[in-house]
């Protein structure tokens, strides 16, 4: 019995990814605690995907394929930054799906993430996670450095 495990492709995701992106998307949202009531509101998606299939964004998406199956994504964007002349990346959101996990998915994407950035001439790409999401943090102390800030946020009414 072989323990490979099958090729990774790494590539932007299609139109035609759709129907597999979906139930990615929505594991992702659900670790973070958006299902069910809390889930975002359908508009949310719909514009989140046609944004990356919208040359005029500058909101990107790659996926993992493995055997034809979506396993892992990856949304980015680059903005400019008061610290620096050259655009930065954050990468947004990065999941693999929980069947599929400790098998480079995670560490594939990043690195791809890393490349897009290069090609766009960002230097720089930083992304966050939750204090508790010990795997994820695992994965990115072997891929960047924790600087060791914390993160707010405020909901603007209005």
């Amino acid at each position: 019995m072989s323990s490979l495990v099958p090729p990774l492709q790494i590539r932007p995701v299609t139109q035609a990814d759709h129907h597999q992106w979906l139930p990615l998307w929505q594991g992702y949202n659900a670790f973070y605690g958006r299902a069910g009531e809390t889930a975002l509101p359908e508009g949310i998606t719909q514009a989140t995907w046609e944004r990356f299939l919208n040359p005029l964004e500058p909101v990107f998406a790659l996926v993992a394929e493995s055997e034809g199956e979506l396993v892992g994504l990856a949304h980015y964007l680059f903005h400019r930054s008061t610290t620096r002349l050259e655009p930065v990346c954050y990468l947004q959101d990065l999941f693999a799906d929980a069947r599929r996990r400790k098998q480079g998915i995670g560490k594939s994407l990043i690195r791809a993430v890393y490349a897009q950035s290069a090609q766009a001439g960002a230097r720089r790409v930083y992304w966050q996670t939750q204090s508790s999401n010990e795997a994820g943090r695992a994965l990115y102390d072997q891929v960047a450095e924790h600087r060791g800030f914390i993160v707010y946020g405020h909901e603007v009414q209005g």
